[in-house]
């Protein structure tokens, strides 16, 4: 078993097919999306794989220890997570190809016009995380 991260980019990734972005979408298509994403984790829980969950919002910041005092934090300009990382899934699989094969059915989640976005997932494998999986 084995632990691996999906995350969903706001931007940074190659475009999707179904590229509108979420902001153009009618409330019903981001309604469909999100229960999308909730069948699926809810499918994975039932077969143990799925761990975590969560979509973030775009609000953020940069903190760093810089000694004693309050902390430096900045907005930007440069490019931050909170301006391309729109959420994650953690998963627990068997096997490198089982991470690949969710994150394709992940990424057909509905977007504009209903249709499948084919967006693409970053897929990272967890280091040092023991499987909480058991059987």
């Amino acid at each position: 078993m084995a632990k691996y991260l999906l995350l969903k980019h706001y931007r940074g990734a190659p475009a999707s097919v179904n590229d509108a972005p979420m902001d153009q979408w009618t409330p019903e298509e981001v309604t469909a999306h999100i229960q999308y994403m909730r069948d699926f984790a809810t499918r994975l829980e039932s077969t143990g794989e799925f761990v975590s969950e969560q979509a973030l919002s775009p609000e953020g910041m940069f903190v760093r220890y810089d000694g004693e005092g309050r902390p430096p934090v900045t907005d930007g300009p440069f490019a931050e997570t909170k301006d391309l990382i729109a959420g994650w899934m953690l998963i627990d699989v068997e096997s490198h190809e089982r991470a690949v094969e969710l994150a394709g059915e992940l990424s057909a989640a509905p977007g504009a016009g209903g249709e499948p976005i084919h967006e693409w997932l970053e897929l990272r494998p967890c280091y040092g995380e023991a499987p909480t999986v058991t059987e």
